[in-house]
């Protein structure tokens, strides 16, 4: 477990990430984070969980329209 101070950065409250964390999380300058709600608390990731969602109902439609997919590809 790490434990994280907020601190001032400019007129808004921040943390600083530790190496370790961004390694683990794979993140470098620039990129996004997310922060959702989970069972404990929050939980922050470098996934998009709505685009998660989003490939599974593009999954969901290419499965039932497959055979149409098929022909179309000939």
């Amino acid at each position: 477990m790490t434990t994280l101070k907020l601190t001032q950065i400019g007129n808004s409250l921040g943390l600083i990430l530790p190496r370790e964390v961004l390694a683990r999380l794979k993140l470098q300058k620039g990129d996004t984070v997310f922060v959702t709600d989970a069972a404990n608390g929050v939980m922050l990731t470098p996934y998009d969980p709505d685009l998660d969602q989003q490939l599974e109902i593009g999954r969901e439609f290419m499965h039932e329209y497959r055979d149409t997919f098929h022909q179309l590809a000939k």
